[in-house]
């Protein structure tokens, strides 16, 4: 039995509302509490890193700050390739009505996965009791 054309678009929606949502959720999974940890933070530190590096004339200590340098480099690439923030909560907000509504996903399950209450409201996710 063939697909029909309106099945197929809602097939590909729903993919790309998966996908919007899980973007999100994961850079918020890759988020820690305080103080945000930016690219430009990072290669900051990387920066420092590497004056310290060339500076430090004990061997082991030098491995060490080579490992640090390797490990922000790393972080960096995540960082970079997780996304700008903003551009994913858009992306959620304008596909978590729909989403929740079809998967039964309530405000309560959003906010113990780390959705902010704001992104909520945005995405027009209310609170409400399930039945």
């Amino acid at each position: 039995m063939a697909m029909s054309d309106a099945h197929k678009k809602a097939l590909a929606e729903g993919r790309r509302q998966s996908a919007a949502i899980k973007r999100y959720l994961d850079a918020l999974g890759s988020r820690r509490p305080g103080r945000p940890v930016t690219p430009d933070s990072i290669e900051k530190r990387i920066d420092g890193l590497k004056q310290k590096i060339s500076a430090e004339k004990d061997p082991l200590k030098r491995v060490e700050l080579v490992q640090q340098r390797m490990d922000l480099e790393d972080a960096l690439k995540s960082a970079t390739a997780a996304g700008d923030l903003v551009r994913l909560e858009a992306d959620f907000v304008a596909h978590a009505a729909a989403y929740s509504e079809r998967k039964g996903i309530t405000y309560s399950a959003w906010r113990e996965s780390g959705v902010s209450a704001d992104a909520l409201k945005k995405a027009g996710i209310r609170r409400t009791r399930r039945g």
